[in-house]
């Protein structure tokens, strides 16, 4: 297992739709480790493959909760509701830091690593971040959804994606 660098805007692979995933092998599997150890390292509590340079469809999240790291391969959201409004930063975006509406609910599907279908729901913070790394397999920056930046000051003693 490895920590990755990561990759920080505006590079071009963070704005792609990326390709699905279809190897679920010891490769792939290899690449989800190197991804937690990566967050891990990093400080994060989500990162999707397009931020260590891969154009895949592969996302990680990991809140530190009973549901430990949910692996998400080609993750499909099937539904939403409520609305949540709370801080966001982004691995890709060091210091940079911003209040974001969102789901408050998400149901998905997606396959694990081995390739296998499965469902999981989520509300708060886990379906904030949740949502978060699915769209950057889209392409899709946090930034784009900023209602308005936050400095440092703001940020202290919350729980930020």
């Amino acid at each position: 297992m490895a920590v990755r660098k990561i990759v920080e805007f505006p590079a071009e692979i963070l704005e792609v739709q990326c390709k699905p995933v279809t190897q679920f092998d010891k490769k792939q599997a290899k690449i989800l480790n190197d991804m937690y150890d990566t967050m891990i390292e990093f400080d994060g509590v989500g990162l999707a493959a397009p931020q260590i340079g891969l154009d895949m469809q592969a996302a990680i999240v990991d809140i530190d909760d009973e549901n430990g790291t949910i692996e998400m391969m080609n993750p499909e959201i099937l539904e939403v509701s409520g609305e949540q409004t709370g801080p966001e930063g982004c691995l890709s975006f060091p210091n940079l830091f911003g209040e974001v509406s969102r789901p408050y609910y998400v149901k998905i599907k997606a396959q694990d690593r081995k390739g296998k279908f499965f469902t999981f729901e989520a509300e708060d913070f886990l379906a904030r971040a949740i949502l978060h790394e699915i769209d950057h397999l889209h392409g899709v920056l946090f930034t784009s959804k900023v209602t308005r930046y936050l400095d440092k000051e703001e940020l202290e003693g919350l729980e930020v994606e």
